[in-house]
């Protein structure tokens, strides 16, 4: 990608339901902004699993529903020598947040570009006060799961399209 100017990677466990969903809204919002030749934008898992797999079949559903299309995406993990390709690693939950972390102990610079993805949305805090920073792993459950995931990826990456923007501009 010439004129690439800010790299974006989502990363869930097994890149099959909630980082390539992540990719596909983030990917349209960037292209309706007009950065699409400035931010590359990918997506992996934590986990090997699912490596060169399509997207979750609910997954897809739930995006073509609202207008998205994810079928071009295959599952890929990610590797520790990204941290050098990546400006923004973007964690869905805790966990691969944690995980992440581990991958980068000891390499200059990398911890410092993981992020949890809700921490840009503003997230309200939960009963105990605590803001509710994971989108949850639909990969398990049935009925509204996945639009459910849906619905707060759209929230947070309007909001990570704000920082991007004053990365792309500086």
């Amino acid at each position: 990608m010439t004129g690439v100017t800010f790299r974006v990677v989502f990363v869930c466990m097994g890149n099959i339901c909630r980082s390539p969903t992540a990719e596909v809204v983030f990917r349209k919002l960037v292209t309706d902004a007009g950065l699409a030749d400035r931010v590359e934008i990918a997506s992996a898992g934590t986990g090997g699993w699912h490596v060169g797999n399509g997207a979750d079949r609910r997954s897809l559903a739930a995006l073509r529903e609202r207008g998205y299309d994810g079928s071009g995406h295959r599952a890929r993990q990610f590797e520790r020598d990204w941290f050098d390709r990546y400006d923004l690693v973007v964690a869905m939950d805790r966990e691969n947040e944690r995980d992440l972390r581990r991958l980068a102990a000891g390499l200059p610079g990398a911890a410092e570009k993981i992020r949890l993805l809700r921490s840009y949305d503003g997230t309200p805090a939960g009963d105990a006060g605590v803001a509710e920073l994971d989108v949850p792993d639909p990969y398990y459950g049935e009925g509204d799961g996945f639009a459910r995931v849906l619905d707060m990826v759209e929230s947070a990456c309007a909001a990570l399209l704000a920082e991007v923007r004053r990365n792309v501009a500086a």
